[in-house]
């Protein structure tokens, strides 16, 4: 397969960290998506407890990115990497083992800060490893992830058939798993003084208006990709009648991402700017979800999810390409840290949105605004990167080396 012949010609770390994302999203879809359900249902917690124990795992992982992305530059991506994989070990264990709102909120921030801190350095450490092979690197973590992402679900609905702490420790010993491959296989590399204090750091960073403004355009991005497991599932389901509808909305995706991912990420590469095809993924992203608001049924449903996909693969990995040639490369880290958290904000913002709009579309009869809304915050981010792109402000990438084609 295409995939594997790509991936083996990559350094091993870099294969890793590959075969991490898939575990990574496979232990999280296998226990998070359950997890409301488990608090509600098995354990009588009231909905706003619920919120308190779902928001505090979010707001840790969505606040702290800029301390694992500034942890990994000044410490290393490796150690950072590996600490945050053992933090969800433990995290994810105490969610089989603890019952109590105590240990259920400790839970709840030992995973949070886990994906706060692995997830910047992962990114950071796989741009500074793949080299001028980014954009193939990222492309290639996109179809991973997006496979863990689907698989993930999959063995945790299996596995609450026995129970919920099955589950959690199966997720658990996943991450396990990982933290003991990470810590025997990846190299550990030189860390280079980023010449400041962290605060200099982030100064440095937040005083990047091009960066700044790039991370505010991608508020579509995050927002969409978002409505995988809102919109579009709710839309599948409502379409059907059946709750596994949602399923087959994630199954598009993966094998879309699995037959045409690198294919896509190859081709456009060395065919117009990097930025040109960010604004042409978003789009595309924002353009999906015309479908199902011009006509009902399943159908509309599932080809807005194809588009939606088509646009990720589009934009995605030269997004994660472009995010380090803002600033110097000591600070890696700390941009993709920041990145996320900006942009996590402006999409929490997004999201809030779309609830309303599908709330309001709900109650007054109509169900075309959530989806007319998204195509409006796909749509302006697409403009507002083109926008970036026409005054100069994004960086350039290095010009492109030829490859031979495969055989």
């Amino acid at each position: 397969m295409r995939t594997w012949r790509e991936m083996r010609g990559f350094p091993l770390a870099v294969q890793l960290l590959l075969v991490n994302q898939l575990g990574v999203n496979t232990g999280f879809y296998l226990l998070i998506p359950y997890l409301a359900t488990h608090l509600g249902e098995n354990l009588g917690m009231s909905a706003a407890v619920v919120g308190v124990v779902l928001g505090v795992r979010n707001l840790s992982q969505q606040g702290l990115f800029i301390i694992g992305g500034s942890a990994s530059d000044r410490l290393g991506a490796r150690g950072v990497i590996i600490a945050g994989c053992a933090l969800r070990t433990v995290g994810f264990a105490l969610f089989a083992l603890g019952d109590g709102l105590p240990v259920l909120l400790a839970a709840s921030v030992l995973s949070g800060l886990a994906g706060a801190l692995f997830n910047p350095a992962v990114r950071a450490y796989l741009a500074q490893e793949a080299g001028e092979r980014k954009a193939e690197a990222f492309a290639l973590f996109n179809v991973f992830a997006t496979t863990g992402a689907l698989i993930g679900p999959l063995l945790g609905s299996a596995l609450l058939l026995v129970d919920f702490r099955t589950s959690a420790l199966t997720a658990a010993g996943i991450f396990a798993v990982l933290t003991v491959a990470q810590a025997a296989v990846l190299p550990a590399r030189k860390v280079e003084p980023t010449g400041g204090g962290v605060l200099g750091d982030w100064r440095e960073v937040l005083g990047n208006r091009a960066f700044l403004a790039f991370a505010l355009a991608m508020v579509g991005m995050f927002t969409l990709e978002n409505q995988l497991y809102l919109l579009l599932p709710d839309g599948a389901r409502q379409a059907t009648g059946w709750d596994g509808a949602a399923g087959i909305v994630f199954l598009v995706g993966t094998v879309a991402n699995l037959a045409l991912q690198l294919r896509i990420t190859r081709g456009l590469k060395s065919r117009g700017s990097r930025a040109g095809w960010i604004a042409a993924g978003l789009a595309v992203m924002g353009l999906a979800f015309l479908p199902a608001a011009l006509g009902a049924g399943v159908v509309p449903v599932l080809a807005g999810a194809l588009l939606l996909y088509l646009g990720i693969m589009i934009a995605s990995p030269f997004v994660m390409e472009l995010i380090p040639r803002f600033g110097r490369p000591e600070l890696t880290g700390t941009y993709f840290g920041i990145f996320y958290v900006v942009s996590g904000i402006a999409a929490a913002v997004g999201n809030a949105v779309v609830g309303w709009a599908m709330d309001t579309g709900e109650s007054s009869d109509q169900a075309w605004l959530p989806w007319v809304c998204c195509a409006v915050f796909g749509l302006a981010s697409a403009g507002g990167v083109a926008w970036l792109h026409r005054r100069g402000a994004l960086p350039a990438p290095a010009e492109p080396v030829r490859e031979k084609a495969d055989a």
